[in-house]
């Protein structure tokens, strides 16, 4: 059975956009084209790009993802490789976790000192006008720009 590219997005829950960006970057095959030149997906066409969104839903970069999808087709591999790929990304996801809880802490530090007067004596202008106010260092570092 095929699908069209419409469908493909709708079982997947995105947008056509990002399944041709998938194609664009390599992440997934050109599909077969109909005399139209529709795209058709084949259902190991969609099991990749099931494989795709899932590992993005779990926030794993593009390069993360390129070399699971190497490593699912070296059946007989060890697992060492995909285990070490999926640990740093846990790693990841702790980190972010912690960086959330401290802005957690700081707004709820910000909201529990309203004055309730003018924007003079307001806790939250201050704050954000003055990083030394903050009880943590909540930078951010830098990212690359989101994939769709």
């Amino acid at each position: 059975m095929d699908y069209s590219i419409g469908q493909v997005a709708k079982q997947l829950g995105c947008n056509v956009q990002t399944i041709r960006y998938y194609e664009q970057i390599g992440l997934i095959a050109a599909p077969q084209r109909t005399a139209g030149q529709q795209r058709r997906y084949r259902s190991a066409d969609l099991d990749r790009l099931m494989f795709v969104r899932h590992a993005r839903e779990l926030g794993f970069s593009l390069d993360a993802i390129r070399a699971l999808l190497r490593l699912s087709n070296q059946v007989e591999e060890p697992c060492h490789l995909a285990d070490q790929i999926a640990a740093e990304q846990l790693a990841e996801v702790r980190s972010r976790i912690a960086r959330l809880r401290a802005l957690e802490d700081e707004l709820v530090a910000m909201v529990d000192h309203r004055a309730h007067s003018t924007v003079a004596n307001c806790q939250v202008i201050e704050v954000l006008r003055n990083h030394a106010l903050c009880q943590h260092d909540h930078h951010e570092p830098p990212t690359s720009p989101a994939a769709p």
